[in-house]
């Protein structure tokens, strides 16, 4: 089959096969290689639509057809890579619409910074962003239910997703939005597609309900699986399939227009730095921080603030002369105080408001009432800028590794894991122990009032010894993990990465329920193949990129 020439004939967008392109799309930004067979660039919903029929058309006859939906690419976890086409919406899929302080419409091409630039001038945000603000874009965050540094206050993105409009294995787009109980019966009552496909997602879930809201991970943030537990309440009597949408990675139908709702911008946030000599006391000392409500609650290790002194020059490009400058003259004291002995954590806790007055009031009253911890540097300010190189070693940690040292690559393999805060004086010093084992070179940072961390190592991939350690350090820390009633994921999702693992996660019978799901909403199995609850990790392991 011309492949090229028989989409053009379906759809008004674009459609490229060159070499250079396929090549371009065989990666995302995990450690996984897929080179698609065509990419193409739809223009409306429509040549989605079209896309859909012409592979269930053509399916029969060519068994690996399927189609993966892909924005920024920025996908840590293997989900936006596919060896068959790519549906990239980037190009032209971008209308923000219907904007206001407390909702805005926006199609999945998007870029987040250019979404926020809108909807800041009404004064407000989607919190829910990721590290990857400036790369993302909104059908990555829909699809991965994102999080953040915001989350802490705000939750993930699923708590903000009025509605959405998603093309399902029938060819048809469909409007998706929380429904009450009358209206959850009429779609029920419906013929064809659509009303088998409420009819019998409701019937699983109200026939294993108890179970099903008992499988809902004890950990604040989660992105595992599909979250059966959210769609179905009795007690409100709230029927919502946006729920399983979002964080589905694109396995259950493509996602062309989401509806989210907004939250108001504080106008001042000023930041309380600790640093924690011993992490012994850290199931007391997080809960005690939480208490004073922070709106952040970050935390980096010793090495990540050891990079960010030995790597002090590289910060230049990235803040320019005169700000740089600024920034050595204000790590001048802070440098001082290592003296007296280097912290094992440094916690950023972040207070916001609606003044200067009321941001140092905040952090003047949680200073004072966390003086019994006795930690061994504080610094307060009610402004961002005094703190902000404390933040830019938390955010800029990663890429300075990456970029400063030559020979090894980023490895996002155990990038992701949460366990409940009070665990982590116990948990912490096991995953390092871990990583000292199997020699990897990786900092520890992450969204400590979650428990959340990201922990990416720098590895020579290509090295068949560096290889050979991914599955025994994913057992071990996935063990650990589970043991202390975590999550392998708590914001990027399974992908190919962790979808194998989620057996570990769930009882039988429950995974069986989201492969249930998954066969419901695609039974040709044409959305994003090898994902989450389809991925196996002998696939996933045969296509770990060999090269950089």
């Amino acid at each position: 089959m011309d492949l090229k020439g028989e989409l053009e004939k379906v759809i008004t967008g674009d459609v490229d096969v060159s070499d250079e392109t396929r090549e371009f799309y065989s990666h995302d930004a995990s450690l996984f290689e897929l080179k698609p067979q065509a990419v193409t660039f739809p223009k409306t919903s429509e040549d989605i639509q079209a896309l859909v029929a012409f592979v269930n058309n053509h399916k029969k006859d060519m068994p690996t057809l399927s189609l993966t939906a892909r924005s920024r690419g920025t996908d840590m976890s293997g989900a936006a890579i596919n060896d068959s086409i790519i549906l990239d919406t980037s190009k032209y899929m971008t209308r923000i619409s219907d904007v206001s302080a407390t909702q805005a419409t926006v199609q999945p091409g998007t870029m987040y910074r250019d979404f926020e630039a809108e909807t800041l001038k009404f004064g407000s945000i989607l919190p829910s962003y990721p590290a990857s603000r400036e790369l993302a874009g909104m059908g990555g965050i829909v699809n991965n239910n994102s999080g953040g540094e915001k989350s802490l206050q705000f939750g993930k993105t699923d708590k903000y997703v009025a509605s959405m409009k998603m093309i399902l294995a029938d060819g048809h787009e469909y409007d998706v939005r929380p429904l009450n109980r009358d209206e959850l019966n009429a779609k029920m009552d419906k013929d064809g597609f659509e009303g088998n496909l409420y009819r019998r997602t409701f019937e699983l879930l109200d026939q294993n309900y108890n179970e099903i809201k008992a499988a809902a991970p004890k950990v604040s943030k989660d992105s595992t699986g599909y979250h059966l537990w959210n769609v179905w309440d009795k007690e409100s009597g709230i029927f919502d399939l946006t729920k399983l949408f979002v964080g589905a990675q694109g396995t259950l139908g493509i996602n062309t227009e989401t509806t989210l709702r907004l939250v108001h911008k504080p106008e001042y946030a000023g930041t309380l730095v600790c640093y924690l000599k011993s992490i012994d006391n850290l199931g007391e000392i997080i809960p005690a921080v939480l208490d004073e409500k922070p709106a952040t609650f970050e935390c980096f290790d010793d090495n990540t603030l050891w990079l960010s002194f030995k790597f002090i020059f590289a910060f230049i490009r990235r803040l320019g002369f005169v700000t740089w400058l600024m920034m050595c003259l204000q790590l001048i004291p802070d440098g001082l105080a290592l003296l007296r002995g280097v912290p094992k954590l440094i916690m950023l806790i972040e207070f916001t408001g609606e003044s200067t007055d009321e941001v140092k009031q905040k952090i003047h009253t949680a200073k004072k009432n966390l003086e019994k911890f006795h930690f061994s540097y504080m610094e307060e300010d009610g402004t961002e800028a005094a703190s902000r190189k404390f933040w830019l070693m938390r955010r800029e940690s990663f890429n300075l590794l990456r970029s400063k040292v030559k020979d090894k690559h980023t490895a996002p393999f155990i990038d992701d894991l949460i366990v409940p805060p009070a665990r982590l004086a116990e948990f912490l010093p096991q995953i390092r122990e871990i990583i000292k084992r199997y020699k990897l070179l990786a900092t520890i940072a992450g969204h400590l009032g979650d428990g959340n961390f990201h922990i990416i190592p720098l590895m020579k991939i290509e090295d068949p010894a560096e290889r050979a350690k991914f599955e025994p350090v994913m057992r071990e820390v996935n063990t650990l993990v589970i043991k202390y009633g975590g999550s392998v994921s708590g914001e990027h999702n399974d992908g190919m990465i962790r979808g194998p693992w989620l057996k570990e996660m769930y009882s039988p019978s429950v995974l069986g329920y989201m492969k249930e799901i998954k066969a419901l909403y695609d039974p040709l199995n044409i959305f994003n193949p090898h994902k989450k609850t389809d991925a196996t990790w002998d696939y996933s392991f045969s296509h770990i990129r060999d090269h950089f």
